[in-house]
């Protein structure tokens, strides 16, 4: 557990963690994904003493970044975002247009 959290993030933590092990994650592992979870959520509310600069400024989530910066060699965003960002750009023809089509009619 964190140090210097409040109940709730107690709560918070062995919630995380347990339904970590539900789904098949070892104590180890499941530990550090609670942790990992509870500390960016104490960074975000002004709780932590220290955070990092990524925990506070960006408002989207791992999902919502599509794979940016999870230096694994991720594809990027998916095809339904690219999508979605097409329709925003009101780019023509994005309805027949496969993902990397979409990628360079966006400049990605």
């Amino acid at each position: 557990m964190p140090a210097g959290s409040n109940k709730k993030r107690q709560r918070q933590y062995e919630h995380i963690k347990e339904s970590a092990e539900e789904r098949g994650a070892s104590e180890k592992r499941a530990k550090e994904l609670a942790s990992r979870v509870v500390n960016k959520e104490r960074a975000r509310s002004g709780e932590a003493r220290t955070s990092s600069r990524t925990s506070t400024r960006d408002p989207r989530s791992a999902y919502e970044r599509g794979g940016e910066r999870s230096h694994s060699g991720s594809q990027g965003p998916t095809k339904d975002q690219l999508y979605e960002e097409a329709r925003r750009k009101n780019i023509e023809g994005r309805s027949s247009m496969n993902k990397q089509e979409l990628r360079r009619a966006l400049g990605h």
